[in-house]
């Protein structure tokens, strides 16, 4: 009787041990299965609007076979979002504006390093985070715009010399909540210290033409219409109202005038669009190979002709339209700090009351 119990012990813990083994193995069938189904896709978050960018994207799809799936929103939004998700996060990539602006999601938590020889190749390292964790995609510089009508560019020279009593009453510029602003003062702390900052700064303020309002289109308008005689705008924005469908803002764009500053102390205020790996991405692999084609000479091409921002890659020559502006020397920092200065700009512009 004790013999049979035992028999029947053995058979039970065989039989579950079997059973076990089919569950394990029907789990790995369909895990390979989710796998499988996903090993073709990528799913991106994005702030930037621009046909240029689904073109590419329709582009690498019909090159690798790989879609791409686009969410679009605000950046601060999709940084909260990524954080918010956590774990469960769909995104393998986020792409959006300005260098402090991937800083923030790095420090979050919500990046990766992403190991490729092809991005370090086409991407110069102070356009890149330094634990490359993010990489930018195409460098934006942010210049002195001017009225041709009313500002000679004998008159023009440095960031510094805006503090000049000759300008007052007559700088346009976005509000102080502006990442760009934010990421052009953090530069100026990155090269000159906290000082220096604040003072350039507070002189800014004084010679303001108006109350900081409206985007960068806003300050070229503002300018035409008489407000003040110079702003400080991204380039880009130039090269797409001068492009643009609506003739009253290519008459806007065809009176100012581009400048770039600091041509012979530390060079013009350069950021860029990034792209940053997500942490918890489950289509890694196809990921990186975007990142890598988004930073190849036929995407970039792309970039500089159809949106006029300047390549990151060297081997690609901006658009004619851009050339016609001339070469500049760009500060040569590596654009983490913008991130890392972030908040003592923030600090400075609130001390200084740049609203």
């Amino acid at each position: 009787m004790k013999n049979i119990k035992v028999t029947i012990g053995f058979l039970l813990i065989f039989a579950m041990l079997a059973l076990s083994g089919c569950s394990t193995s029907k789990d790995s069938t369909a895990s390979n299965q989710v796998n499988s189904k996903d090993s073709g896709v990528i799913n991106l978050y994005t702030d930037r609007h621009y046909d240029t960018d689904q073109e590419l994207f329709d582009l690498f799809a019909k090159e690798t076979g790989i879609k791409v799936n686009v969410v679009k929103a605000e950046s601060d939004e999709l940084i909260e979002r990524l954080a918010r998700e956590d774990k469960d996060t769909k995104a393998d990539l986020l792409i959006t504006a300005d260098a402090g602006r991937l800083y923030r999601a790095k420090e979050k938590g919500l990046l990766q390093p992403a190991s490729s020889e092809t991005l370090f190749k086409n991407i110069p390292e102070n356009l890149r985070d330094k634990d490359n964790e993010w990489f930018g995609l195409t460098v934006r510089a942010r210049v002195i715009v001017y009225s041709k009508d009313r500002v000679n560019t004998s008159q023009l020279s440095t960031y510094e010399d805006l503090t000049d009593p000759k300008w007052k009453g007559k700088i346009l510029v976005r509000s102080s909540n502006n990442i760009y602003n934010q990421s052009l003062l953090a530069s100026f702390i990155a090269l000159n210290g906290e000082d220096k900052a604040k003072e350039w700064a507070k002189g800014l303020v004084a010679n303001m033409a108006r109350e900081p309002k409206g985007n960068d289109r806003d300050q070229a308008k503002a300018i035409v219409a008489g407000e003040g005689d110079i702003a400080i705008m991204n380039t880009y924005y130039i090269g797409k109202m001068l492009k643009s469908s609506d003739p009253e803002e290519v008459k806007v764009a065809e009176k100012v005038g581009v400048f770039f500053p600091n041509q012979d102390t530390s060079g013009t205020h350069i950021n860029v669009s990034g792209v940053g790996l997500v942490k918890y991405a489950k289509n890694k692999e196809n990921a990186i190979k975007l990142m890598e084609f988004l930073s190849g000479e036929k995407a970039q091409k792309q970039f500089a002709e159809a949106n006029f921002e300047y390549p990151v890659n060297p081997n690609v020559e901006p658009s004619e339209l851009l050339k016609s502006w001339g070469d500049f020397k760009s500060q040569n920092i590596n654009l983490t700090l913008l991130g890392e200065y972030n908040q003592k700009a923030v600090k400075i512009f609130n001390e200084v009351g740049w609203k």
